[in-house]
């Protein structure tokens, strides 16, 4: 999810919710206590320079109850950080503790806006030498006819 869609979809709302992949929400009291921009600079296992920008949300638990984060301020967190930082309409990672701090993609449903499972990957499989998945078939989908018959060759 992208930046600008994160703010047309705080303008539509009247309170926030993140919902963690397993359907659980983060605590109401929550807090956004970073806006960023992380860039990586990094070269992949095939000797690829790369660079990768993303606009992040920090989530975090307090123990303070009584302080709510409404749509319009965390709309201008947002829209000073653009301004201040330059951040563009970047994808968002979320940053969340969990037993260590997890970091989530982002999308909406709505209602709430989901933190989705994020993967590693490689990203030189052409030059490492892994190799690609073989699709794997059901039983169902081979020709059965006369493909094994005596004298066939098939066994």
């Amino acid at each position: 999810m992208k930046l600008s869609e994160v703010k047309v979809a705080l303008n539509k709302l009247e309170t926030i919710g993140f919902q963690l992949p397993n359907g659980e929400l983060v605590a109401s009291h929550f807090h956004v206590t970073e806006v960023g921009k992380i860039t990586k600079h990094f070269i992949d296992c095939g000797g690829t320079v790369r660079n990768e920008e993303v606009a992040n949300f920090q989530l975090w638990n307090a123990d303070d109850y009584d302080h709510r984060l409404h749509p319009e301020k965390l709309l201008n967190i947002i829209e000073l950080s653009e301004k201040v930082l330059n951040i563009e309409d970047l994808e968002i990672e979320v940053e969340y503790q969990a037993d260590t701090i997890g970091k989530f993609g982002l999308d909406f449903d709505g209602i709430n806006f989901l933190l989705t499972t994020k993967q590693t990957d490689c990203l030189a499989k052409d030059q490492c030498g892994i190799p690609e998945e073989k699709p794997k078939l059901q039983f169902s989908e081979i020709a059965t006819g006369n493909s094994c018959a005596p004298g066939s060759g098939c066994c």
